[in-house]
């Protein structure tokens, strides 16, 4: 039984993390469009270089080259028994063209509420010597401030302050909300309760499994 799966979810939900979960339990792939996008441009094909003019100019990337870059790479052999993917389709064009070149078994789409996301986010601290990540509440540094690692100072990246977390919040739902909605409209989408702290990460797998066994 192959299992191709959706995973959809704001910024700060953890949906990475708990995709890492679900691949390590399934056995399948986790595909990040970002990641693809890292290494097209690694590997400087013509899709790279492409995407590189994109993203160097700060335009979006246009919807037929991630489409042919998300295609291509389900076509991988280790994807034959199903994957998980993150950060596509971001448009309803998109998620239309996945339609067509691949099935789709289920979207899981993590929510909770926008103060959980913002205190998740708000919370994070980067060093900036080494770039090991903390949480002043959830994974503290031994000393205030001073990164465990290499003594480095840390430090609150722009795009996790408070403002700049409700504009990102506000576009998300601006953008994706056609997609839930082509997705739910096909009976594809389900939501997944995702304010539970990492601690309690299994609560929200198991919500996931639940989904995930119906598909037996």
């Amino acid at each position: 039984m192959t299992m191709n799966i959706v995973i959809l979810g704001p910024p700060g939900v953890g949906k990475g993390t708990y995709a890492e979960f679900l691949s390590k339990k399934y056995g399948i792939p986790k595909i990040s469009v970002g990641d693809l996008f890292r290494s097209a441009i690694k590997k400087r094909t013509e899709l790279g270089k492409r995407i590189k003019d994109y993203v160097s100019s700060g335009e979006l990337v246009p919807d037929e080259t991630v489409i042919e870059l998300v295609k291509n790479r389900l076509e991988e052999p280790d994807c034959k028994d199903g994957f998980l993917l993150d950060g596509y389709p971001r448009t309803v064009p998109q998620a239309e063209a996945m339609m067509e070149f691949k099935e789709i078994d289920v979207a899981l789409n993590f929510v909770a509420p926008d103060e959980v996301i913002m205190e998740r986010i708000g919370g994070r601290r980067t060093c900036s010597k080494c770039g090991a990540i903390y949480h002043v509440k959830n994974v503290p540094p031994t000393i205030e401030g001073i990164c465990d690692r290499c003594s480095g100072r840390l430090v609150q990246r722009s795009d996790e302050k408070p403002e700049v977390i409700k504009n990102r919040l506000e576009v998300y739902r601006e953008k994706t909300k056609p997609v839930a909605d082509y997705l739910r409209k096909k009976g594809l989408l389900v939501d997944v309760d995702a304010h539970y702290d990492i601690e309690d990460v299994d609560k929200i797998i198991a919500q996931c499994d639940k989904h995930l066994q119906k598909l037996n």
